[in-house]
């Protein structure tokens, strides 16, 4: 999903594009269908507003994202180990990263750069790998001629920036499903088949699956969580906003990916 058809399906059943072209159908039909029309317009009105509502956003995030954060407050990275080697699950032996977009062409950077969300999951992997001391692999395709991957590069901000070394980098998948295919043979090549997964809280479901459809042991190690950012409800929970409708066209896709991946893998 995400990508060809298959992505601009997606644009037009979910939101926004859904509740639009439900109006524009009764609009359509309103001159000869005059109360299917105007219900129509009424609904995707109505279904506009319960999308944008962040108290809706918030709740729907909720039962996506994991409840937890991975602890390093309470346990330190070899405490971890053990107890997880203890539990009969085997350890992490390296940490994956995965890729979630590029800005092209940035002026700034006299080129691609990796996006925000790709910068959060990098700066937590980083932050991972320096308390853990493991290995690193960043995965994501999308490059062609001189067209860098996305893979490559996190692999040049992580090496230039962070200073630290990226063992691994994925340049072939196209999608999340890929991400894990195309990672599993290179960790497993390796011998390795237990990591730390790092990708955003509300990504995190899609991605384990994924990656064990593969046999690949998942920690997962999600970041940037919306949900757990509500504070007290006041009125402001219950009035549009962009953000909100945001956060529920991702809930969305994560939902008709995990779908689709259910059906066809």
């Amino acid at each position: 999903m995400g990508l060809g058809f298959g992505g601009v399906l997606e644009q037009l059943i979910g939101p926004p594009g859904g509740f639009i072209v439900l109006a524009f159908l009764g609009l359509v039909l309103m001159p000869r269908y005059h109360r299917l029309g105007y219900g129509l317009v009424a609904t995707a009105m109505a279904l506009l507003y319960i999308a944008s509502m962040p108290v809706v956003s918030t709740a729907l995030l909720s039962w996506l994202e994991p409840a937890t954060a991975l602890n390093f407050t309470v346990n330190t990275a070899e405490k971890e180990r053990t107890e997880t080697h203890i539990g009969n699950v085997k350890p992490p032996q390296a940490i994956v990263i995965l890729g979630a977009g590029r800005h092209y062409n940035a002026p700034e950077f006299s080129g691609d750069t990796p996006n925000e969300m790709a910068l959060e999951r990098i700066r937590y992997g980083v932050w991972l790998a320096r308390r853990t001391q493991l290995p690193i692999l960043v995965t994501g395709g999308l490059g062609n001629g001189n067209v860098l991957s996305e893979a490559q590069l996190m692999k040049q901000l992580i090496e230039s920036e962070y200073a630290l070394p990226v063992r691994w980098a994925e340049n072939q998948s196209r999608t999340t499903f890929e991400n894990a295919r195309f990672s599993a043979e290179m960790l497993k090549a390796e011998g390795i088949d237990s990591i730390y997964l790092v990708t955003h809280a509300l990504h995190m479901k899609r991605s384990v699956m994924s990656f064990e459809k593969f046999a690949i042991n998942v920690h997962p190690a999600p970041t940037a969580f919306a949900s757990h950012r509500q504070r007290k409800v006041t009125l402001r929970y219950f009035l549009p906003s962009a953000k909100a409708l945001k956060r529920t066209s991702q809930v969305f896709h994560e939902v008709v990916g995990m779908f689709w991946y259910w059906l066809r893998y």
